[in-house]
């Protein structure tokens, strides 16, 4: 890993949560995930994001996830933990303890429990950077209902508030306008079907789900994508994306669960309110993911 790399550069695994049958977490079974996407060459992990089903977790359960996150994590090993909360003072809170515990940076989500106007993002990014640790935005307009526009991505990053932006608006159109308002702000892929898409419009990074269960495969994709590779990157990518789409669909967790199973390792049931994956969608699922298993993919 150079040393050169910001904390939020290369892949950062947004990580699932495992749950034991009683709902409790098996924080065990989480640490062994996060050393294994150490191993196996990723460049941190994401915790507490909504593939980690945050808003399900208490204050308590979400540090010593990232307390966990932390002990099991390699030197030079990311851990930028979602600090996504409905108020800017529970963020800002969330913020704080990452960087008590040794964190480097945190993802942040807009103000979510109704439709933010302007103000109220740039107030709610305020607080959170207050905390001191750089602070990447996330923009998901699908399920917060608040979308981080590019010229309000550009307000957010003059006034010091982000240094980086996980763009889940599946528009990548977007990509080409933020680096024209805002040059220095780090574009992160967030929708893994928009990997190569999105790297060759000039990502630093990619906040990513499928990692967990094709690392390596993602891993090359990934640079293959920024290097702009595109004799290597377009079979693979035509070759995952049966699965690299799930990542934008409401079952995305059950789905990335699943496929972690099938691969040997630790996902779990969620927690409601996520229901399990209904028969028709668990065939599709894991019929994707069967087919990449039988061709080698790892």
């Amino acid at each position: 890993m150079s040393e050169h790399r910001k904390p939020w550069h290369g892949v950062i695994v947004a990580t699932s949560l495992p749950f034991n049958a009683d709902l409790t977490i098996d924080y065990g079974a989480y640490a062994k995930n996060v050393a294994f996407l150490a191993e196996q060459g990723m460049h941190g992990v994401a915790p507490n994001g909504s593939l980690g089903e945050y808003q399900t977790l208490t204050y308590e359960e979400r540090d010593r996830v990232v307390e966990t996150a932390l002990a099991a994590a390699p030197e030079g090993f990311t851990v930028m933990p979602g600090v996504g909360a409905y108020g800017g003072l529970e963020a800002r809170r969330h913020a704080r303890f990452a960087r008590d515990a040794g964190c480097r940076a945190v993802m942040c989500l807009p103000p979510n429990s109704y439709r933010a106007d302007d103000r109220a993002v740039l107030e709610h990014f305020e607080l959170v950077a207050s905390a001191g640790l750089p602070v990447t935005a996330y923009n998901n307009p699908i399920d917060t209902k608040v979308d981080l526009r590019p010229d309000l991505l550009a307000k957010l990053h003059a006034e010091g508030f982000i240094v980086g932006v996980k763009e889940f608006s599946g528009d990548v159109r977007r990509c080409y306008e933020i680096s024209e308002l805002a040059p220095g702000l780090d574009l992160m892929i967030g929708t893994d079907d928009t990997v190569l898409e999105v790297g060759i419009a000039g990502a630093k990074g990619w906040v990513a789900g499928y990692p967990q269960v094709f690392p390596r495969a993602c891993l090359a994709l990934y640079e293959a994508s920024l290097a702009g590779d595109l004799e290597t990157a377009r079979p693979l990518y035509r070759r995952l994306h049966p699965v690299l789409r799930w990542d934008s669909r409401t079952e995305f967790v059950q789905a990335i669960k699943l496929g972690q199973e099938m691969t040997g390792r630790r996902g779990g049931v969620c927690r409601p309110p996520r229901q399990p994956l209904t028969p028709e969608t668990e065939a599709v699922v894991r019929a994707a993911t069967q087919a990449l298993v039988d061709a080698g993919v790892n």
